[in-house]
């Protein structure tokens, strides 16, 4: 698809040497007019992937919960979820795609110079891949979910136990020192991984790693729910949780074929490869329940799922299908691992497993790009030969895995300075619901 766009623009050129100089300072004066279709497009994936955030990742943690807490986490979800949204808006896409950069900060960090969107009008366009645009607006606000749902990811490790208050101001600094900054670095048109060659379609880095490794240092520092791990935590929903599920699948379709900004083959890839990675992930999870004496679970497959999707994601346009289904598989049987064996082993209290899916399936997803990227896998190649590819991924991945750590180490220590972070003891046995929102899921 890329050969062809290169050559359409070769056959353009040819045309417009032949203009009349009249024709050709007409056609330079026009100003680009998005592709109605890739517009279209747009605007569908961006509303799948707000369907990912709520109902979809409400009800998927909700119904892992106990019920005490099932109201006040999908509420937490989905405030954090409308507080990034303004934040975005505010300064937010600025930061990670502003036209300036801050000085000393180049390939770091954008600039301020579209603080409140200044300068974005209807007719304002952003450029996708090829020669096609798109409209800002519908740019912005495909990049404004990604930013949403990464901060509700990390909502995952610290549910049962953290302050709606914590986790709002938690949400305006690690958005302001994490996400933006990170977001700019792969996607930014100056951006340091996008400058060295590292591939991530979909997010891998910017969405999963960032939320993962976030999501297991606020962990640690918040400290385990009271009674975790003598006392059975069990999920009070799984047919919510399932339900869930399947709405995070069907949205990731906008997340990872939206994430080409045209309605081209390379989408058409990033959609199949979403469809067999999951399928792969879901059903190698519930094989490895069997192979290690348990039986194939609900909640087997639904973690499976998501780690699938997880791992596909910085992959989705970046390999073929057969990588993708071998990716999923890896992911799949890796992940359950750090959820079952890791996490009890080494005692830390990631309540909902955000690290142990998202970040594990992020990093092998993210390292896994640079193998399968090859032509050998059936990918579609690029500048790198295999091995220079593979080190770029982890340097993308170290690099990403240290700036979240750092950043999320200092957005708690500010929550919980201004609000105590956790909630109180009695507050914990009784539920979040009635004790942080006054109203309970169920009578």
């Amino acid at each position: 698809m890329r050969n062809a766009l290169k050559l359409a623009g070769a056959a353009g050129l040819s045309l417009f040497a032949a203009m009349p100089a009249w024709a050709q300072e007409a056609a330079e004066a026009a100003p680009a007019v998005p592709n109605p279709g890739n517009n279209a497009w747009m605007m569908t994936s961006t509303v799948l992937v707000l369907m990912m955030i709520v109902p979809g990742l409400a009800l998927f943690y909700g119904g892992l919960t106990r019920s005490k807490n099932m109201l006040s986490t999908m509420t937490q979800i989905g405030a954090v979820a409308c507080f990034a949204m303004l934040i975005w808006v505010i300064y937010g896409y600025s930061l990670a795609f502003g036209d300036n950069t801050i000085a000393g900060a180049e390939g770091y960090i954008a600039g301020f110079s579209k603080v409140f969107l200044a300068g974005v009008t209807s007719d304002s366009t952003a450029a996708t891949f090829s020669d096609e645009v798109i409209s800002e607006y519908v740019f912005i606000s495909f990049q404004m979910t990604f930013a949403a749902i990464t901060i509700a990811l990390v909502l995952g490790a610290l549910v049962e136990r953290f302050k709606f208050s914590a986790m709002m101001v938690f949400a305006l600094v690690w958005l302001t020192i994490v996400y933006f900054p990170v977001a700019h670095m792969v996607w930014g048109t100056d951006g340091v991984f996008l400058d060295m060659g590292a591939l991530d379609f979909a997010g891998g880095t910017v969405v999963h790693i960032n939320a993962g490794v976030s999501a297991l240092v606020a962990a640690l520092m918040l400290g385990k729910r009271k009674g975790y791990p003598n006392e059975p935590m069990p999920p009070h929903s799984l047919t919510l949780t399932m339900v869930g599920t399947g709405l995070l699948w069907v949205g990731w379709f906008g997340f990872n074929a939206g994430s080409e900004l045209e309605a081209d083959g390379t989408a058409g890839l990033a959609m199949i490869n979403t469809f067999v990675a999951t399928a792969s992930a879901g059903l190698f999870w519930m094989l490895t329940e069997r192979v290690m004496g348990h039986k194939g679970s609900a909640l087997g497959w639904c973690s499976g799922i998501i780690a699938g999707l997880v791992a596909v994601t910085p992959a989705a346009g970046n390999v073929g299908p057969f990588g993708a289904i071998v990716l999923g598989a890896i992911a799949s049987i890796i992940c359950y691992f750090f959820v079952s064996k890791v996490k009890p082993a080494l005692g830390y209290d990631d309540s909902l497993d955000a690290f142990g899916i998202h970040g594990v399936g992020g990093i092998i997803g993210a390292i896994g790009t640079g193998v399968f990227h090859d032509a050998m896998f059936g990918g579609p190649g690029g500048d790198l030969a295999l091995g220079a590819q593979v080190g770029v991924q982890a340097l993308a991945v170290g690099t990403t895995i240290v700036w979240a750590a750092v950043g999320t180490f200092i957005a708690m220590i500010v929550a919980k300075a201004l609000t105590g972070g956790r909630v109180s003891e009695e507050v914990e046995h009784e539920g979040l619901d009635i004790g942080e929102h006054g109203e309970r899921a169920y009578n």
